[in-house]
């Protein structure tokens, strides 16, 4: 399956406007952003655990990457709330479930493979104080990509202009990159040489960026 695969193109995804569309696991369901490839893919994508379910036990081979959206998702390492950010890289494992469910934003199959990093973060506890009504924390930087999380005041403008390409989801609020608006849930791809300008809606916003990372875009190798 390919969705999404052309990284030289730039892409707009209203994720919340999307049908929830069921997984191999009973009460999870995911919206599609990005994928190549079948049930081993390198994909994108939002996740929904109903509350009580879980995901059968797995290897992270290409890593993991995700976002705790709301609810709790769980595992036998602890209980990860909203606004939690966590890298497990490759040859970690682990049994995902939530209790009381939750909804998380996902990557997989996008590590370097040599990647050992393994952290959780409290998204919001890392932030500094504003500058111009921004406060922007750097989550994670390597050789290959930076991720940073950013909170926006009413009407204060974020531009960024890092080669590589440029992703964003919009966790709260929404901004507008000159043409469009992007809810919450928005999520927008920039191919190499794009400089996103997103300005924040009347209620501001909070943005989770990556870039660096699309000239690396590979299929999961086995």
């Amino acid at each position: 399956m390919e969705l999404n695969a052309d990284f030289s193109a730039r892409v707009l995804v209203q994720s919340e406007q999307l049908d929830w569309t069921p997984s191999p696991m009973a009460g999870v369901d995911r919206r599609m952003l990005d994928r190549i490839g079948g049930e081993v893919a390198r994909a994108t994508s939002i996740v929904r655990y109903a509350p009580g379910s879980a995901f059968s036990p797995h290897t992270h081979v290409g890593g993991e990457e995700f976002i705790v959206l709301s609810g709790v998702f769980q595992d036998e390492h602890g209980d990860y709330p909203a606004g939690t950010y966590v890298r497990n890289p490759p040859t970690t494992s682990h049994t995902p479930s939530s209790a009381p469910g939750c909804v998380i934003f996902v990557k997989l199959w996008q590590f370097d493979p040599e990647d050992r990093t393994q952290f959780r973060k409290d998204m919001a506890a890392e932030l500094p104080a504003p500058t111009d009504g921004i406060a922007s924390a750097e989550l994670h930087r390597d050789a290959r990509e930076t991720v940073t999380f950013s909170q926006l005041a009413p009407d204060a403008t974020l531009t960024n202009t890092d080669p590589g390409g440029i992703e964003l989801l919009v966790l709260k609020g929404s901004v507008t990159d000159g043409t469009e608006t992007l809810a919450k849930g928005a999520w927008l791809r920039l191919p190499e040489g794009v400089t996103l300008t997103a300005t924040a809606g009347p209620d501001g916003a909070q943005l989770w960026i990556k870039t660096g990372h699309l000239p690396h875009a590979r299929p999961p190798t086995l």
